[in-house]
C-alpha cells in the first residue's frame, strides 16, 4: 500500500447533486450547498465526470479553489471520458441518466492506460485542481470487469507509483465486482455504494473479508438506501434502487425504525453512523441538494449513539 488512508475525514459530501441530479440547481444554489457543507465541518468531497457531464467537477473545483488545499480531501473517478455528442439536439438534456444538463457531451468508456490518464488530466482541468487525493475506477462492471482488471487497475497503480495521485480504488454498487477488484489489485480504498447499510449488508459476506485480507479501506456511500433511511418515519412508497421496495425489506425497515425510536435515536443518524462501526470503514459519503440537508447530516454524524442500540439491532439479526 502506497499511503495510509487514516487521514480520510469521517464524513464526506458526495457531489452528484452539483451535477443537477434529479433537479437543476443554479450556480448560486450549488455554492450555498457547498458553503453549508464547509461550515458544518465537512472536509471530504467526492465527484466524478459522470455527474452532470462534468458540471459537478466544475462547480466543486470553483468552490474549493477558495479554500486552502491542505484542508480538504478530494476524490474523483475515471473510466468514462466526456466527448462531443453527435446526436445532441438543441434543448436536449441528459435526463436519461437523471442529470438536468445539456446533452452536448456523451460518456465514452475507456479502460486503457491512455484513457485512464486522459480522464485524470481532464478532471484536473475541470476542477482547476492538480492534486487528487483519491482516484476511483467508476462502475467497472457496467462496461467490462475483466478489462478493468487487466488494464484499468494496473493503469491506476502506475499513476499512484508515479506520484500522480495519492490513493486509488474502485467505486461500485455490485459486491462481486468490489470483492474481485480488491483481490486483483493493490487498492487503498473502495467506495461501497448501497451494499453496506443499516437496512442490508450484502458486502459483509465477500467485500469486507476481501478488504481485511488485503488491507483495503472502505468509503461507504448511498447509506440511506435511495432515501429510505433518510427520515425517521419510513414511507412504503419509497424508491428502492430503481424500483419498488420489496415487502420483506419494508418489514425489516419498519422494525429497524421502531428499534431506533425505542432508543431515541433518529433513524437517519443510525443509518449514517452504522458503517463506521466497522474498523474497515474510514468514511461515509452522503449527498444533498439543499443546505439544510448538509447541516442535518453533519449533526447526525456527530450524534452520540448508545451502544445499546447496536446491541438491540444485532440481537434481532439486522446487523452482525
Amino acid at each position: 500500500m502506497s499511503s495510509s488512508d487514516r487521514g480520510v475525514p469521517r464524513l464526506g459530501y458526495g457531489a452528484a447533486n452539483l451535477g443537477n441530479l434529479f433537479r437543476p440547481l443554479t450556480d448560486d444554489e450549488a455554492w450555498e450547498v457547498l458553503d453549508a457543507a464547509w461550515d458544518a465541518g465537512i472536509r471530504h468531497y467526492d465527484t466524478a465526470p459522470h455527474y452532470g457531464l462534468g458540471l459537478s467537477e466544475r462547480r466543486l473545483g470553483a468552490f474549493l479553489a477558495t479554500k486552502p488545499r491542505e484542508e480538504y480531501f478530494l476524490s474523483t473517478k475515471v473510466g468514462r471520458l466526456l466527448r462531443p455528442n453527435p446526436d445532441h439536439e438543441r434543448g436536449g438534456l441528459d435526463t436519461a441518466n437523471d442529470f438536468h444538463v445539456p446533452d452536448d457531451l456523451r460518456r465514452a468508456w475507456d479502460f486503457s492506460a491512455g484513457g485512464i490518464r486522459a480522464s485524470l488530466d481532464e478532471s484536473r482541468e475541470r476542477l482547476g485542481i492538480d492534486r487528487i487525493d483519491l482516484l476511483y475506477l467508476h462502475d467497472p462492471e457496467r462496461h467490462d470487469l475483466d478489462l478493468a482488471l487487466a488494464e484499468a487497475l494496473p493503469a491506476l497503480e502506475q499513476l499512484r507509483a508515479d506520484g500522480e495521485v495519492g490513493r486509488i480504488g474502485i467505486g461500485s454498487m455490485v459486491s462481486d465486482a468490489l470483492a474481485t477488484a480488491v483481490r486483483a489489485a493493490d487498492l487503498d480504498l473502495i467506495m461501497v455504494a448501497g451494499r453496506y447499510t443499516l437496512l442490508e449488508q450484502p458486502a459483509a459476506a465477500d467485500v469486507l473479508p476481501a478488504c481485511r485480507e488485503n488491507g483495503t479501506g472502505i468509503v461507504a456511500a448511498s447509506v440511506f438506501n435511495s432515501g429510505l433511511l433518510a427520515q425517521s418515519t419510513p414511507h412504503r412508497d419509497g424508491r428502492y434502487e430503481y424500483g419498488q421496495l420489496p415487502q420483506e425489506l419494508w418489514e425489516r425497515l419498519v422494525r429497524i425504525a421502531a428499534i431506533c425510536a425505542d432508543h431515541d435515536v433518529p433513524l437517519p443518524a443510525a443509518a449514517l453512523q452504522f458503517p463506521l462501526q466497522s474498523d474497515l470503514v474510514r468514511s461515509v459519503v452522503v449527498g444533498g441538494s439543499r443546505p439544510a440537508q448538509l447541516r442535518q447530516n453533519a449533526e447526525y454524524a456527530a450524534l452520540d449513539i448508545p451502544a445499546a442500540l447496536w446491541q438491540a439491532l444485532a440481537a434481532e439479526g439486522f446487523i452482525s
